[in-house]
């Protein structure tokens, strides 16, 4: 990650969060380093999952210094790696800055919402389940202990959680809390009881959860229905995120954006900031629709729509 600091003309501090990092290339159908400017559209990996925030935000302070100008406020910019992977550097940013001190006013993270405030998304729990069985001859499959078997027990199990999830009384803002299988693999050859299963799975937390408490939840059902050892390994767990609307920044933004602030269901680097910052939002260009496929851009008319947002944030 790389932090920059723009000295402003006031004592307030703003900070935007905009990662670097993007999902892979290569199902892409045209060139995705290539940057191609066709129809009012940049195409090209991370236009709109989200450089472009990047581009902008820079464009915008490359002709502040050459003028001369200051932002008013203190201004950080934080360009953050591994959000996609395992979201290491939203945290480490905030420990960046707890360390040094400094308190914001204001944090805005970069992801594409058409220029729309968010002031909450759910969290993700994360979890592989490792099932152990013991091989043998398929013609002898009474030697053995099928962990795919019981692999698929497990992943039934997790199925009518999920369903019971759905299905309860929801006191969120946020919504109702899912899981979801999302991965299954098992087996060693056609003729072989299958001594190994691994099953993942993607729980969305909401507000009122604890990450830890749902992996403690989902190992104990997990052990407890798998009739063959089960080991769970944490892959990533990060709570919901959730601000009040009703706030002076994020009504101008609403004014600035023409948009009402609004939830989204996919999650953020917003998540690893609470209580770094007096409000914080999700706000970028173009649509959550266009990120991670065969072909990505972002419209060239949210980029200025967005220069326009980013000038009156910052009073230059």
């Amino acid at each position: 990650s790389v932090y920059v600091i723009f000295p402003g003309n006031t004592d307030q501090w703003v900070a935007l969060d905009v990662h670097t990092d993007t999902v892979g290339v290569e199902q892409m159908s045209a060139d995705p380093f290539g940057g191609e400017v066709r129809a009012g559209r940049v195409y090209g990996r991370g236009a709109v999952d989200t450089k472009a925030s990047l581009a902008v935000a820079l464009a915008l302070l490359e002709a502040l210094h050459t003028s001369g100008a200051k932002p008013q406020p203190n201004l950080l910019i934080a360009a953050t790696a591994d959000e996609e992977d395992q979201a290491r550097g939203a945290p480490a940013f905030a420990e960046w800055v707890r360390r040094r001190g400094i308190v914001l006013d204001q944090l805005m993270v970069a992801e594409p919402t058409q220029c729309r405030p968010i002031h909450g998304h759910k969290g993700v729990v994360r979890l592989r389940f490792d099932v152990v069985g013991h091989p043998a001859h398929s013609a002898q499959p009474q030697h053995g202990k099928n962990a795919i078997s019981a692999g698929a027990q497990l992943a039934l199990a997790f199925a009518a959680e999920h369903e019971r999830l759905q299905s309860a009384d929801s006191t969120s803002a946020l919504g109702r809390a899912a899981l979801t299988v999302t991965l299954i693999s098992g087996g060693r050859g056609i003729n072989i009881v299958p001594d190994e299963c691994s099953l993942s799975v993607d729980r969305r937390v909401v507000t009122g959860e604890q990450p830890e408490e749902i992996i403690a939840a989902l190992t104990e059902l997990a052990q407890r229905v798998c009739p063959l050892p089960v080991q769970a390994t944490k892959l990533l767990a990060v709570g919901a995120f959730l601000q009040e609307p009703a706030t002076p920044w994020i009504e101008q933004l609403c004014a600035w954006s023409g948009a009402a602030a609004a939830l989204v269901p996919y999650g953020t680097n917003a998540w690893a900031y609470g209580g770094l910052a007096r409000e914080c939002v999700v706000l970028g260009p173009g649509s959550i629709d266009q990120a991670h496929g065969v072909e990505e851009w972002v419209a060239v008319s949210e980029l200025l729509k967005l220069s326009q947002i980013y000038s009156q944030w910052w009073g230059i």
